[in-house]
C-alpha cells in the first residue's frame, strides 16, 4: 500500500446496506482532488462525457462524430491551430497550476478567476501610471505587480479559513464577484481609453509594455512562464520537506499537526502562491495578447482551471497534458461557428467532463464489506 492510501484510506461512518440485521455495510474511502480513483475512471468519465454531450447535439440534428471531428482539427490541425491552443493553454496552466497547490492541503480555491483579473489589472496599472518606462523595467515590474496582487486576493480567502473558520468556497467564490466589478468600474470609468470610441478598455500597451512574440504566431513568452512554473511545482512537491509536509497535510491534517506542522501557516502559503500564478497568468494574457486591458479579459480561465486540475490529479505532467487538451477545446468551439453551432458548445463538455469526473471519483471509493 502507497504512502498515499495508507493515509487517505480511514473509512467514513459505515451505513448499513439493508435492514438493521444485515451483514454488509458500505465505506466510502476518503480522498482528494481524485487523487484516489484509478487513472481508467478519468477516461471513462471523459468518454461518458463526450457521450452524453454528443445525445444533446445529434438532438439538434448534428451529427457528433463531424462536430467532434470538426473541433480537433480546429484545434490541432493546423500550424494556425496549435499555437492558438498553446495560446489558451498558458493561462490555463497556471492557474491550472495554482489551484493544484492549494488542493494538495485539501484548501478548495475556486477563487483562480478572480485572481486572475486582480492580477491582469495590477499589471496594467504599470502601464496607466508609469507609461515611460523601458522594457527591461516596465515587464518585471508587471510581474511583481501581478503576482503580488493575485497573492494577496489569495489571502484574503486563507486569513477567514484560518482564523474565523470560513469556508474557502465561500469566500474564494465572492471575491471573484468583487474582482469582476472592479474591473468594470477601472475599464469604464478612469482607466478608459479617451480615444478609444466609448469602448470599455484601456489605452493600448506600447512595445515595451509587451511580451515578446515566439516566431510569427501569436505565441508569447508566457509560454515560458508556464514551463518553468509547472517544472518547479514538479520538483517541489516531490523533492522538498516543504512539499512533502503539503502532501501530509493533504493526506492526514492531524497527523500532520501532531507531528509539529503549522497548518494555518501552510495554507496562507499556498493560497499566497496560488493567487500569485493565477495573478501572472492575467499578466500573461493583458501583456502577450489583448495588449489592453479591456472588458471581459477572462473567458472564464480561472474556473475552467477546476477542471483542469482535478481531471489531472494534481500531476504536473497530467496539468500541461490536461490544459492543453481543454485550450484546444475552446479554440475548437470556435471552429464548430462554422457548421452552425455556437461556440458555448465547449463549455457545455466542460460542465460535463467535470460531473462525471466527480461522479467517477466518488463511485469509485465505495467499497462494500462484511461486517465483522
Amino acid at each position: 500500500m502507497s504512502e498515499q492510501q495508507a493515509l487517505t484510506s480511514a473509512p467514513a461512518t459505515p451505513e448499513p446496506a439493508g435492514s438493521a440485521k444485515s451483514r454488509l455495510r458500505l465505506e466510502i474511502e476518503r480522498s482528494h482532488a481524485g487523487q484516489g480513483s484509478p487513472w481508467w475512471i478519468t477516461i471513462v468519465s471523459v468518454l461518458l462525457a463526450l457521450v452524453f454531450c454528443g445525445i444533446f447535439i445529434a438532438a439538434n440534428g448534428m451529427n457528433p462524430v463531424t462536430v467532434y471531428a470538426k473541433m480537433i482539427s480546429g484545434a490541432f490541425g493546423s500550424s494556425f491551430g496549435i499555437t492558438e491552443t498553446l495560446v489558451k493553454a498558458i493561462p490555463l496552466l497556471l492557474c491550472g497550476l495554482g489551484v493544484a497547490i492549494a488542493y494538495r492541503i485539501s484548501v478548495w480555491n475556486i477563487g483562480a478567476e478572480g485572481q486572475f483579473v486582480i492580477g491582469a489589472m495590477a499589471a496594467t496599472a504599470v502601464t496607466v501610471y508609469w507609461p515611460n518606462l523601458p522594457v527591461y523595467a516596465a515587464i518585471p515590474l508587471m510581474i511583481a505587480f501581478s503576482m503580488a496582487a493575485g497573492g494577496v486576493w489569495g489571502l484574503l480567502t486563507a486569513i477567514p479559513r484560518t482564523h474565523f473558520q470560513v469556508n474557502e468556497l465561500i469566500t474564494s467564490l465572492m471575491l471573484n464577484y468583487v474582482a469582476l466589478l472592479a474591473l468594470d468600474y477601472v475599464v469604464f470609468g478612469p482607466w478608459k481609453d479617451p480615444k478609444g470610441f466609448n469602448f470599455p478598455g484601456t489605452p493600448m500597451f506600447t512595445e515595451a509594455q509587451s511580451l515578446p512574440l515566439i516566431g510569427d504566431s501569436r505565441l508569447h513568452l508566457g509560454l515560458a512562464f508556464a514551463i518553468l512554473a509547472v517544472i518547479l511545482y514538479a520538483v517541489v512537491v516531490k523533492y522538498t520537506k516543504w512539499g512533502y509536509e503539503l502532501r501530509l497535510i493533504g493526506a492526514n491534517s492531524e497527523a500532520a499537526r501532531n507531528a509539529g506542522i503549522g497548518i494555518k501557516k501552510h495554507i496562507w502559503i499556498v493560497m499566497l502562491i496560488s493567487g500569485g500564478l493565477a495573478g501572472l497568468a492575467g499578466m500573461s494574457e493583458v501583456s502577450g495578447v489583448t495588449h489592453r486591458l479591456m472588458y471581459g479579459i477572462s473567458p472564464g480561465y480561472g474556473y475552467t482551471a477546476i477542471i483542469v486540475a482535478w481531471l489531472a490529479r494534481l500531476n504536473p505532467i497530467g496539468l500541461t497534458v490536461s490544459s492543453v487538451l481543454f485550450a484546444g477545446l475552446i479554440v475548437g468551439g470556435y471552429s464548430v461557428q462554422t457548421i452552425g453551432l455556437p461556440s458555448s458548445i465547449s463549455e457545455m463538455i466542460q460542465g460535463a467532463i467535470l460531473f462525471f469526473l466527480i461522479a467517477g471519483a466518488t463511485i469509485s471509493r465505495i467499497r462494500i464489506r462484511r461486517r465483522g
